[in-house]
């Protein structure tokens, strides 16, 4: 299996355009009609649809959604020391990553007498999003569940769906509750957005819901953010992708590694090298073709590699520019000097920079939090954090005579948008002899 290879100078606009152009999203009609439907069923029939439609798409027959502390305690015994010692490591820095990113309040006096104020409150109810598909993502509960819990939102829910034996996985489980969330619900799916954005029953409803998923999860979000009634939601999602950014002095091996690391995420997942060096490119596909032989998903894979590229540039500066094009979930700097294109590199969700920083690490033990914006969003949307988890709202409080000093502008620009009635509302405070 072999990247295909694209000299970027030798290409016209409309070349380029395509040659970073994503798979085409699985969010077809169907799914969305499908969604639709499952969301109608939940809103209309509570835990009654959602244990019929975890029959249905999971195969398990669920009487209890709510996990139950016999269940958290059976999660635990089915983990290994070292597993729980990783999973507790990855809590611990992404714990201090974000416990960094507490806001603070701000105060400003813009005028004598004209204090203005903006301070951050938790959300009042999250709901996050663990999904399992091919595997179970541990590692997805934590990176929702410890912003959460630093933000101190007071409802704090996590579904995710069940296996066939009506139990979820326990790494999961573990390592939601050891990132402090407790009240972990057996269901998946579209079928779980829609419990958490409205409500049921078993599930409280919240107003803002987190996580990634597959499409019909991705169309439920879109669905119930765009309703008033539903819930915010995180950011828009599909499938990952990487871009390594590589010259002559990179390692094949490592570049390789990388690509496979996020082609192995599945088949509609992308990858892309730019490089430099038309040396390293054959020499990377060499490698990509030995390392995937010996994966135990080479199938999913092999198939994200045909719609992988390897892109050819003449210059680090037009390395710099495709990326900031493509605006990468994930990007990974094998460059000499990596740290000194920082500044260059305006649209990526994560950046990891050098030999020794796999995208592996931000995954899990890092620090910083993996959910991203994917598809090209990287271009208007921030990766996951604790402001997302908190709102801000703004005060102001004026005086007599702050009010004095701003009264005239304020009337004139009422006026000037025929407003008379916000003039008014100045007026007669200033004529007032209290």
């Amino acid at each position: 299996m072999a990247l295909s290879i694209h000299n970027w100078s030798k290409l016209d606009n409309d070349s380029r355009v395509a040659l970073l152009r994503r798979p085409a999203v699985a969010a077809d009609e169907r799914v969305r009609k499908d969604t639709v439907e499952i969301i109608a069923r939940v809103r209309e029939d509570g835990d009654a649809a959602v244990r019929e439609l975890t029959r249905d798409f999971d195969g398990a027959t669920i009487d209890r959604l709510l996990i139950t502390t016999d269940e958290i305690d059976e999660a635990r015994d089915q983990l290994s020391e070292e597993q729980i010692g990783a999973i507790d490591l990855a809590i611990a820095n992404v714990r201090r990553f974000h416990e960094q990113q507490r806001p603070g309040g701000i105060i400003v006096e813009t005028m004598p007498g004209v204090v203005c104020e903006r301070i951050s409150h938790p959300l009042d109810a999250v709901g996050l999003y663990v999904p399992a598909g091919t595997a179970p993502l541990p590692s997805a509960a934590i990176m929702l569940a410890v912003p959460a819990a630093i933000a101190g939102c007071p409802t704090q829910i996590l579904c995710t769906p069940p296996r066939s034996d009506g139990t979820a996985d326990p790494a999961v489980i573990v390592a939601a509750v050891r990132s402090g969330v407790d009240r972990i619900f057996k269901i998946g799916g579209a079928q779980a957005i829609a419990a958490m954005a409205y409500g049921t029953e078993s599930v409280p409803q919240v107003c803002k819901v987190f996580g990634p998923g597959n499409a019909w999860v991705t169309s439920a979000k879109s669905l119930v953010s765009s309703d008033p009634a539903g819930a915010a939601i995180d950011m828009p999602a599909g499938p990952s992708e990487v871009l390594v950014m590589a010259d002559a002095t990179a390692s094949p091996a490592y570049v390789a590694s990388d690509l496979l690391s996020q082609a192995e995420h599945g088949a509609d997942s992308q990858v892309l090298l730019v490089t430099t060096s038309d040396i390293l490119a054959a020499d990377v596909n060499r490698e990509v073709a030995r390392q995937l032989a010996a994966l135990p998903r080479a199938e999913i894979a092999g198939a994200a590699l045909e719609h992988s590229r390897i892109v050819l540039v003449d210059s680090l500066e037009d390395a710099i520019a495709v990326s900031n094009l493509y605006a990468p979930e994930h990007l990974i700097l094998q460059i000499d000097e990596a740290r000194a294109a920082l500044p260059y590199l305006r649209n990526a969700g994560s950046v990891f920079v050098g030999p020794w920083t796999p995208e592996s690490a931000g995954d899990y033990c890092s620090g910083t939090n993996h959910v991203l914006p994917t598809y090209g969003f990287a271009r208007t949307y921030s990766g996951l954090g604790l402001d997302q988890f908190m709102r801000q709202m703004t005060i102001q409080e004026l005086t007599r005579d702050g009010l004095g000093q701003l009264g005239e502008a304020v009337m004139t620009l009422a006026r000037l948008e025929g407003l008379e009635a916000h003039a008014q509302a100045v007026r007669v405070r200033l004529e007032s002899s209290e």
